[in-house]
């Protein structure tokens, strides 16, 4: 293990973390809040001198391998978090660590789970870097690393393969460092092109701010108590329509980028995923039509929003769907579970496994009723490696593996079943609400801190695709070998 190499990044994520808390620094300063600017300015001073210090010199040794790659990004993101829930502790406005890294991870990850009643106590710097901190972990925090710590030798790509969501990860690009030039670009240009077009839509500049962040990084940590029913229904077709662009591949992107229209038009999986988002805002309006009888449009208005937000895995609200007909409340788990596009900021299974997997069946299938047959599993026009469709079997046994453990472990507070269920959904997806008492008008503050513990460390596992968490927490990672 090259414990020198696993220090200097940790090191690197300091310093930009560090960095990063200038911005609510200078929030809470303008907003005159001047106990939550002191915690700002020290805690980033502290991180960004503790950061050049451990990289003041670089190790001999940089080369590292797929074990070290997924150590580093987990305890990266351990790390991210330990140190981001810092000045909601120490400021005061969340009393119990527990409590205040539940929030920062659930902020990283873009979950946006809270267990917060009253988010505008918080003050404006700290909502500032609660709504940032999705915008940090949407794209990756590491991602950002390595377009100014370019390593070389392949090592990079194993960084980037554990902290990008997907079941394949592929270079946009021949150098590593080049890819995630290309993807942060793409990604600050439709942040700013959302921005700009909120502030037209007539919402304030710090909401546009904020909500951006969220919607960007497909988190969903709201700044009123109300949530987004206190904005327009153009704001909430705005940040709709965002949602579900920022849950497409960012693949999808680049095509488009360099002109390559026919190869972005019949991307596989984007045609997945928005038959899914149009097929389920049909039923829901007509589900919700029936059964509130609000009018059509209103029906089709908050169907959307809410297939959008939780198929991209945001999880804003504008009104409390716990209130909907079951049928409805199905397809909405049934959206947690799926999640976005792989390569995109979103949460979940994403679309690509779930295409893969009912591939992987209609073969077996086909494999039984004619054994003679050579069928290929195919994606995107290709043939997909045994090792893909394999990985996709392991992850999702994994998946159901925790989330059957994460559910039992929680149980021991007393909760019943739905709750129980949709508040694993909500985190392991990276979600945000869930059902029952942690619907979308409720929060997380119910739950024991243990059973809060078991929350977190679900909302890295789901963000950092499970395997970076399990690889940091198993004794056989730190054996040594011969």
């Amino acid at each position: 293990m090259n414990f020198s190499m696993i220090v200097y990044i940790l090191a690197w994520v300091l310093k930009i973390e560090g960095i990063s808390m200038i911005l609510p620094l200078i929030c809470s300063l303008l907003y005159r809040e001047n106990d939550i600017a002191l915690c700002f300015f020290f805690i980033g001073a502290a991180s960004i001198l503790l950061g050049y210090i451990l990289t003041a010199k670089k190790p001999k040794k940089i080369a590292f391998y797929a074990r070290e790659g997924f150590v580093i990004v987990a305890a990266c993101w351990v790390v991210l978090s330990l140190v981001g829930a810092l000045p909601f502790f120490i400021s005061g406005r969340i009393p119990h660590y527990i409590d205040a890294l539940f929030e920062i991870v659930s902020g990283f990850t873009t979950t946006g789970s809270s267990v917060l009643s009253d988010v505008e106590a918080l003050g404006k710097g700290l909502l500032f870097w609660r709504s940032f901190s999705h915008w940090i972990g949407g794209m990756g925090v590491l991602v950002l690393v390595l377009t100014v710590l370019p390593l070389g030798g392949g090592y990079n790509m194993m960084i980037m393969k554990a902290e990008s969501p997907g079941p394949e990860v592929s270079k946009m690009v021949p150098r590593v460092a080049d890819t995630a030039k290309a993807l942060y670009k793409i990604y600050f240009i439709l942040t700013i092109i959302m921005i700009v077009i909120f502030l037209l839509s007539g919402m304030p500049l710090f909401d546009a701010l904020c909500i951006g962040f969220g919607t960007a990084g497909t988190g969903g940590f709201a700044i009123r108590n109300s949530g987004m029913a206190d904005y327009s229904m153009l704001s909430q077709f705005l940040i709709t329509v965002f949602m579900i662009l920022f849950g497409v591949n960012f693949n999808v992107y680049y095509l488009i980028q360099r002109k390559k229209f026919s190869d972005a038009f019949h991307s596989e999986e984007a045609r997945g995923y928005f038959i899914i988002i149009a097929a389920s805002t049909l039923f829901i309006t007509l589900n919700i039509f029936q059964s509130i009888g609000r009018g059509f449009l209103f029906a089709l208005h908050h169907a959307f929003f809410t297939v959008g937000s939780i198929i991209t895995t945001t999880g804003f609200s504008t009104l409390d769907f716990n209130e909907w007909a079951v049928p409805s409340q199905m397809i909405i788990l049934f959206l947690m579970i799926c999640g976005a596009c792989a390569g995109s900021t979103g949460g979940g299974l994403k679309v690509s496994r779930l295409l893969i997997l009912l591939k992987s069946l209609g073969k077996e299938m086909h494999l039984i009723i004619h054994p003679e047959a050579i069928r290929k599993v195919r994606l995107e026009g290709k043939c997909l490696d045994h090792a893909v469709v394999r990985s996709v079997s392991t992850y999702l046994m994994a998946y159901c593996f925790i989330y059957m453990i994460s559910i039992f472990l929680i149980s021991f507070d007393g909760y019943d079943f739905m709750t129980n269920f949709s508040a694993i959904s909500a985190t392991f997806n990276n979600i945000g609400p869930g059902l029952g008492k942690v619907g979308p008008l409720s929060n997380f503050s119910v739950y024991s801190y243990f059973s809060k513990l078991v929350m977190i460390f679900d909302m890295l596992a789901g963000r950092l695709e499970i395997f970076p968490m399990l690889i940091l927490f198993s004794i056989k990672t730190w054996r040594k070998t011969n």
